[in-house]
């Protein structure tokens, strides 16, 4: 987590296994055919938050693991797995750079899904390279689209967000900033062969609930910013995205991107 420090998503494990969106089954379709994964593969889904990705390729390989830096996102990965109670995965809280230190394990592929930008990122696939075998590889998964334009009530959110949460995105015990440099630039400066790839769109259906569980699930709108003012954000928030539907359902539609670095 370099400069944000290790309380980044402090609070927000359960808001994100709950209301955090899923990827399309596309996404784990097209990294199965990529990679041929078949049931014998290990694959490492690093800063894998709560899991539900992770869990996902359990049928397609023999051995996962997960691993993120948040203890709290760690326990919930956990807990979940315990419900679903499918595939062998092994579940670590710490960095790369400690599970090498007691691991010696390789892998087919490994995944970073929206947690690419928390790392220092050359590090990190300096510290891959040698982790996967030959024809495997890493996949850089997210839905950052920079030009994307948003929908009346999602600038009506950000407005509401920026007037209770204030201007600058806090992140752990700084501020966040998106990289200035583009991961398929730093992917491209490493020792893979890169990929860009971009799936079918697909849509989100938000409800008023599912939107303010997701803005908890955030290192910026964490519930604990607010204080003892949780109950009035709401109450504005839910007024005001009612003008925009009044069922209070709303639709996104959604670009996953996936940045390959063959091996």
């Amino acid at each position: 987590m370099n400069k944000y420090g290790t309380d980044v998503f402090k609070g927000a494990a359960s808001y994100y296994s709950r209301y955090r969106p899923m990827y399309p089954s596309s996404l784990i379709r097209f990294l199965v055919e990529e990679f041929a994964l078949n049931g014998e593969q290990n694959l490492l889904d690093l800063g894998c938050g709560t899991g539900q990705l992770t869990i996902r390729f359990s049928d397609w390989t023999n051995k996962i693991v997960g691993i993120d830096t948040e203890p709290e996102m760690i326990n919930e990965a956990r807990r979940l797995h315990q419900q679903v109670r499918i595939g062998q995965i092994k579940w670590f809280n710490g960095t790369l750079e400690h599970y090498k230190e007691s691991h010696n394990d390789q892998f087919s592929l490994v995944t970073i899904a929206k947690a690419f930008h928390w790392m220092d990122r050359a590090r990190v696939l300096e510290e891959l390279y040698d982790l996967i075998d030959e024809g495997g590889g890493v996949a850089i998964i997210d839905n950052y689209d920079p030009n994307k334009s948003l929908k009346p009530w999602q600038k009506n959110l950000s407005e509401l967000i920026e007037k209770w949460y204030g201007k600058e995105r806090r992140a752990g015990k700084s501020t966040y900033n998106h990289p200035v440099i583009s991961h398929e630039e730093v992917l491209s400066n490493s020792k893979f062969e890169v990929e860009i790839h971009t799936l079918p769109t697909y849509e989100i259906n938000w409800t008023i609930e599912s939107i303010l569980g997701n803005l908890y699930s955030t290192s910026y709108g964490a519930r604990r910013f607010l204080g003892n003012k949780v109950e009035e954000f709401e109450k504005e928030v839910k007024q005001s995205l009612l003008e925009f539907s009044s069922s209070g359902e709303f639709r996104e539609t959604v670009n996953v991107s996936v940045k390959l670095g063959r091996k």
